[in-house]
């Protein structure tokens, strides 16, 4: 079977199988539409200007308005990612060929000391690149990456330092959202030899584990320690509905980093995590049925509250992951649900807008009233990545 045909497989999959007996020839037609209309909107993907300013990030539907960044942005490796994941889904050269284009311009974050984000910058990008092509300057480019990243970390905290800002606020905040950047360090080990990166990795995520989650198996958006001693400051939010909400996209922050930490540590007590935190999220009573949650799960606005499709395709795509090490078929039918879910013209962006993303009705930050129910960059890589795993 060729990349093509397979790949036709996997966008309709979910619809196929959850085909009622009565109606599978609708159930096949609505499969066939929602494939050709994401198919249109890859392609829309092709259509974007290179320019090393303007990587998108968002997108204002009411004003038509998308919002671009320059490397510093920590969603600026997200666009040549999704390109690179596009051309081994459908094989299509001219990915490959845009992607070659757009990933040159995030390799100067791997020396930028002033972010926690070097992973999603350089790994999504770069990490990409390296799957696809075994080129050495990819591989230079991590291990750089993977050195700096390290600057930020603190032995005495045991945990990389996430924001710089704020400091009025915190003195050092840890984010949930920093597990992700872990695997630029598991990966630049296996790629120098260096076992730095692991150790340091490691360490982040024993402190995260320690200290990030509730009893019931959630966890906090930011912890702030004290620099000096370790101890802990205060337990906070930044993103969430208050301190003791529970933000979704961070539920799948947790989800995805500890079954990635597992991969590369095969350590269990990050895989009794993942699914702990998974089944948190899986049965919480304000989870709407079709599987994408609200922005935050104690909003007391919902049933009217955003729901944030970033946060579905960050867990669904852990979610296969998961399933691959405990086979619990729970997970992989929660995934399978969220991919149908999303694989529908609800969620597709409109074939009728002219923009270089896949998925709506995504919230980035909702405290501050920024990217609220909007197609978001992030939301798209997450999704393509799943319909990998899923393969």
């Amino acid at each position: 079977m060729n990349k093509v045909s397979s790949f036709s497989l996997i966008l309709g999959f979910a619809l196929l199988a959850t085909a009622c007996k009565s109606g599978i020839n609708s159930q096949t037609k609505v499969a066939a539409t929602s494939e050709n209309l994401l198919e249109k909107r890859y392609k829309m993907l092709l259509d974007y200007p290179v320019d090393s300013m303007s990587m998108p990030r968002s997108m204002t539907i009411k004003t038509n308005t998308i919002k671009k960044v320059p490397s510093r942005d920590w969603t600026s490796g997200f666009f040549a990612g999704n390109l690179w994941q596009l051309y081994r889904l459908t094989g299509n050269e001219g990915y490959k060929i845009q992607a070659q284009k757009w990933t040159p311009f995030s390799k100067k974050e791997s020396v930028n000391r002033n972010s926690h984000d070097v992973g999603f910058k350089v790994f999504c990008s770069f990490g990409e690149a390296l799957k696809v092509e075994n080129k050495q300057e990819y591989k230079d480019v991590i291990i750089k990456g993977a050195e700096t990243l390290c600057t930020r970390f603190n032995a005495k905290v045991g945990a990389i330092r996430s924001w710089d800002f704020n400091k009025e606020i915190w003195d050092y905040p840890v984010i949930i959202d920093n597990m992700m950047n872990l695997e630029l360090l598991f990966e630049a080990s296996k790629l120098s030899g260096n076992k730095k990166y692991q150790e340091i990795a490691i360490q982040h995520a024993n402190t995260t584990l320690k200290n990030q989650f509730r009893a019931d198996n959630s966890c906090y958006h930011v912890i702030d320690y004290d620099p000096t001693t370790g101890a802990i400051r205060k337990k906070t939010t930044l993103q969430g509905y208050n301190d003791d909400s529970v933000w979704a996209r961070g539920q799948g922050w947790a989800v995805y980093g500890f079954t990635m930490s597992y991969r590369y540590t095969k350590d269990p007590a990050y895989l009794k995590q993942a699914e702990a935190t998974a089944q948190f999220f899986m049965t919480h009573k304000n989870l709407p049925e079709d599987g994408i949650p609200y922005w935050d799960f104690k909003d007391p606005a919902i049933p009217y509250s955003a729901r944030d499709v970033s946060a579905a395709t960050v867990m669904a795509s852990a979610l296969y992951e998961l399933y691959g090490y405990t086979k619990n078929k729970s997970y992989l039918a929660f995934a399978d649900k969220i991919m149908k879910s999303l694989n529908s013209d609800k969620y597709i962006l409109s074939d009728t807008i002219k923009a270089p993303f896949i998925l709506d009705h995504s919230t980035g930050n909702w405290p501050k009233h920024d990217e609220i129910d909007e197609p978001i960059i992030y939301a798209d890589y997450y999704f393509l990545e799943a319909l990998l795993r899923k393969k």
